[in-house]
């Protein structure tokens, strides 16, 4: 069942992952929206953040779970950008991928039913 997801970047320029080789590297709206639908349609995201752990093969497979049909729209929204995703990816996995990308720097503003 595909979910949608209303996610806010306050400030975008903070909108950036611990890691640099798994963060935004985005400059404006649209451009955060691709990244992020890259990252919920394929695995590079995360099969690079998984051979960066101690342990990759005990790292959870759930994590790793992808929706090729997934998609993101972005809009500037005066100083800050509002990205809705729609997706079947679980809500853990969503906000898993929104931390390596933005770090701590985005709010989870609403989930509804697509």
């Amino acid at each position: 069942m595909a979910v949608r997801y209303y996610i806010s970047l306050p400030d975008p320029g903070r909108a950036r992952g611990g890691d640099p080789a798994f963060s935004f590297d985005a400059h404006g709206a649209e451009e955060f929206a691709a990244q992020l639908q890259q990252a919920l349609r394929t695995r590079h995201l995360f099969d690079r953040w998984r051979a960066r752990q101690e342990e990759p093969d005990e790292v959870d497979p759930g994590l790793g779970v992808v929706d090729e049909g997934a998609t993101v729209r972005g809009q500037q929204d005066d100083l800050s950008i509002l990205l809705v995703a729609t997706s079947s990816i679980p809500g853990h996995v969503l906000k898993h991928r929104l931390r390596l990308l933005a770090g701590s720097a985005w709010e989870l503003r609403d989930v509804s039913a697509a």
